[in-house]
Parts: structure tokens; sequence; C-alpha cells
């Protein structure tokens, strides 16, 4: 017998049967958020749905109105590219985390719940696009040719931006400061990218760093 999936952990077809469907009918309210952690809407999956989100890569629900499978973005194009999806303890709810292709509400709107569900989600984004840089490495791409240059040269940057937005703080305007934090922001995603490194592991670190001193 297959052990029941544990909450947090991404969920594989294998752990489909293990979810608690018949709590709600045979449906599961499904989160969607970004990869920075923005809530984007709520939709419903039955086990259906759930299977095909996992064998397509995109997110599928069940429509409650219709009766069927449908998956978002098949008529916008504004698909959501699945990234993992997980359970809660329980097994009775998913947290589904995916890539958005576009506005995410009908509405035009970046989510279901208004515009900027997380001040930060951008950051998130941001990776994405510095990962498909790196990847596709299009002609003329700047990310693409710091990258090719090497691990030394993305530190080289990190350190000039640093010393750049230092300076910026202690003897320019607001504007001059922000924009030298955007440019180290930039490079800094980049050369963690290039270790195979994210925002969101930054962020753990920091987190873990405030429980143990709290």
């Amino acid at each position: 017998m297959n052990r029941p999936p544990a909450p947090g952990v991404p969920l594989s077809a294998a752990d489909i049967d293990q979810l608690d469907f018949d709590k709600q009918g045979g449906l599961l309210p499904a989160i969607v958020t970004d990869p920075a952690g923005g809530v984007r809407m709520l939709g419903y999956m039955n086990r259906a749905a759930l299977a095909e989100t996992l064998r397509r890569g995109r997110v599928v629900f069940f429509s409650r109105s219709r009766a069927c499978l449908w998956e978002k973005g098949e008529t916008s194009g504004n698909s959501l590219e699945l990234i993992a999806a997980r359970t809660d303890c329980d097994r009775d709810a998913l947290l589904i985390t995916a890539r958005p292709l576009g506005p995410v509400c009908h509405l035009g709107t970046d989510g279901c719940f208004g515009e900027r569900t997380a001040p930060l989600a951008f950051l998130g984004e941001l990776e994405t696009v510095i990962a498909e840089r790196i990847a596709a490495r299009p002609e003329g791409s700047y990310t693409a040719r710091l990258h090719a240059e090497g691990v030394n040269r993305m530190a080289q940057k990190v350190a000039e931006e640093g010393v750049e937005v230092a300076l910026a703080a202690v003897s320019e305007g607001e504007e001059k400061l922000l924009g030298e934090s955007a440019d180290l922001l930039y490079h800094l995603l980049l050369l963690l990218k290039s270790r195979g490194l994210s925002l969101e592991r930054v962020a753990e670190e920091l987190r873990a760093r405030h429980a143990s001193r709290s």
C-alpha cells in the first residue's frame, strides 16, 4: 500500500488515489500561486483533472458549471505552466504552483483577487525570464551573453553593482538608488541561477536565521 503523500511535497500520479476526494463530492479546491507565492486564483480538480495537470504540465480544472475538464487558457492562450502540485495535511485541498503565461483572471488582471497579489511577484517572473534567456540564447541578449562569460564575470558584475548601490545611497537621490538597486538584484538573480540557486533559497535562508534568533 502506498504511503499518503506528505504535506508540501510535490505530488506524482501515484499519489492521486491517496487524496481525499470523497470528502467534498469528488472535488478538491485548488489554490493557484505563482513562483513568488502570489495567489492567482482558486479552481477545483477531480481525479482526472489532477492526472491531466500532472501529465500535460499545464493546469487543468474541473468546471462545475459545464461538468467537464478545462485547461486554463485553452481559449485565451493564458495558460498556467505547472511547477508543482502539493496537498495539505488532510489531503483534501491542493496548492498548485504555476507559471502564468499572461493574465490569469478573465477580467484581464494578474489574478482573480485583483492586481499584484504579491508585491514582489515580479522577481519570480524575472527569474523565469532569465532562465529562458539562458536556455534559448537569443541573439543580442545581454543575459545570455553575460551568462556565457562565466561565473567570474557575473560575480564581478554583482560586486560592481553593489558598489554602485552604496555610492548612490550616500550621494544620490532616490531614483538613482532605486535604479542601481534594480541593477544589483538583476545581476544577483543571474548569478544565483548560474549556480543552480534561486531567490526562494535565499528567502529560506533568511527565514531560518530569523527562526533561530527568535
